[in-house]
């Protein structure tokens, strides 16, 4: 009779399992890591882990970790709900087109918008408020929020914003505050807690802002529509040439998969 070689079915079985930690267990791993550190005070990047299409991907903090600073990422995973957001720190001459195919769709949005793109564009501002759209804090000059630690500084910047926005539209901004690159820390987020902020970072996001480097029209669909997910708080940038020529297809193949649009004040409430 052969002898069974355990030796060998061992080192089998840590083969397959180092296979495994290279492939999607190794994000999970640098996942769990990368919350335990959340909470320590210094500069944080917002970071997303995605292991299966159609699924929510880790981020390196939780909601339930997040809340306790009134900040969120996602909303509800059992819900087809997606909360479309779109960054803008300047205007490049493709928000019209933007705002034109959530015209169509009858699609309400959140705009996180910088001092500049308020000055220098304030026709398009008073079109988003017009048309049913939130606007809010992408603060005044959109600095690595993250190297601010007073609270003076920090309202600073977000105060500054407000009162353009008001000079502006003559309304008050509402109280959403996205940190600049995603760019953050502990302080931060009870700081603009302080100041009765709530604070939103993203579910999905794809690399969109270069003006020099724009996704094809495949390679936009591959990541917004591969890995949309339930809950998704989408971030698109107004200055990319590709979401301006893309999106209303992009609503309209969202709607055929089955998923509706939701508001930020939504997860609030």
């Amino acid at each position: 009779m052969r002898r069974i070689n355990y030796r060998k079915i061992i080192m089998y079985i840590f083969l397959l399992a180092f296979i495994y930690f290279l492939g999607g267990g190794i994000a999970m791993l640098v996942n769990a890591y990368e919350r335990d550190i959340l909470l320590e005070a210094g500069e944080e990047n917002w970071g997303l882990g995605f292991s299966a299409e159609g699924q929510p991907p880790a981020a390196n903090a939780t909601a339930d970790e997040l809340k306790q600073y009134d900040a969120y990422y996602i909303g509800d995973t059992s819900k087809k709900v997606i909360y479309l957001t779109f960054d803008a720190g300047y205007e490049n001459g493709y928000t019209t087109a933007i705002l034109d195919a959530l015209k169509k769709h009858n699609v309400s949005v959140t705009f996180f918008l910088v001092g500049n793109f308020i000055t220098t564009s304030p026709d398009l501002v008073k079109r988003m408020i017009a048309e049913g759209h939130h606007v809010a804090n992408h603060t005044s000059t959109h600095p690595n929020m993250s190297n601010i630690s007073t609270m003076e500084a920090f309202r600073k910047e977000l105060e500054a914003l407000e009162k353009v926005y008001e000079d502006t539209t003559g309304q008050k901004m509402i109280k959403y505050y996205r940190p600049p690159q995603g760019k953050f820390s502990e302080d931060n987020l009870k700081m603009a807690k302080e100041l009765g902020y709530k604070t939103f970072f993203w579910s999905l996001a794809y690399v969109d802002w270069y003006n020099d480097k724009q996704p094809t029209k495949e390679e936009a669909f591959k990541k917004l529509l591969g890995r949309i997910h339930p809950g998704a708080i989408v971030l698109l940038h107004c200055t990319s040439k590709t979401n301006s020529e893309i999106l209303d297809e992009l609503l309209t193949k969202w709607k055929e998969m089955g998923y509706t649009f939701g508001a930020l004040e939504d997860l609030v409430q």
